[in-house]
């Protein structure tokens, strides 16, 4: 199994799949880094040699924040946003949706399941 940025990275899949278990590479950057490489994208991850396998490492962690330091300069900037108290930090905070999606009626993978209202029936209908 290829170790790269600290994630095991699955062996059957196609190189351009695979690089893609890693935080912070996305389609578009692991076609870059293979392109760059110039590693055949057909390839799979347990056909390539152990030379280009540390090519591919290099590469990540010389241009690309990945990882571990990609999800705490995530985290550092919500926690800044919450520290000043504004609008989208309060909204963080209160575990509402921050990019001004309506409430209402969704929203609920931010909110969490529904909770029901004490007192409130349904109406009855003849």
């Amino acid at each position: 199994m290829a170790r790269i940025a600290g994630v095991n990275i699955p062996t059957t899949k196609r190189v351009v799949i695979a690089l893609q278990y890693i935080h912070g590479i996305g389609a578009t950057r692991a076609r870059e880094i293979v392109d760059k490489l110039g590693i055949e994208a057909a390839r799979r991850v347990n056909q390539l040699t152990d030379s280009e396998v540390l090519r591919i490492r290099e590469t990540i962690d010389g241009s690309f924040k990945v990882e571990g330091d990609l999800r705490r300069e995530v985290a550092v900037n919500i926690k800044r946003l919450m520290d000043l108290g504004c609008y989208r930090g309060l909204r963080h905070r209160k575990g509402l949706p921050v990019r001004g999606q309506r409430t209402h009626t969704n929203a609920r993978t931010r909110k969490g399941p529904a909770k029901p209202i004490a007192g409130k029936k349904q109406a009855t209908r003849k």
